[in-house]
């Protein structure tokens, strides 16, 4: 499988970390508008979370940073 292949299935909530077909998300995907992500969406891994006055990026050993604000 090819690194393009895992970023285009994510299988995690960003929120709690859980599978995405394990519980209801919808307090999760409220709270993910207004927070950055603490789990990587495609490995579940924990991430570096670096909050600025202009937005954030979170970090992912395995598959990099995503930001926003």
């Amino acid at each position: 499988m090819s690194r393009s292949d895992v970023m285009a299935e994510p299988g995690f909530c960003g929120h709690c970390g859980r599978g995405l077909d394990e519980v209801d998300h919808d307090v999760c995907r409220a709270r993910l508008r207004l927070e950055p992500p603490r789990y990587c969406a495609q490995c579940r891994r924990r991430m570096v979370v670096q909050v600025i006055p202009r937005g954030w990026s979170a970090t992912c050993v395995e598959h990099g940073t995503v930001s926003g604000g």
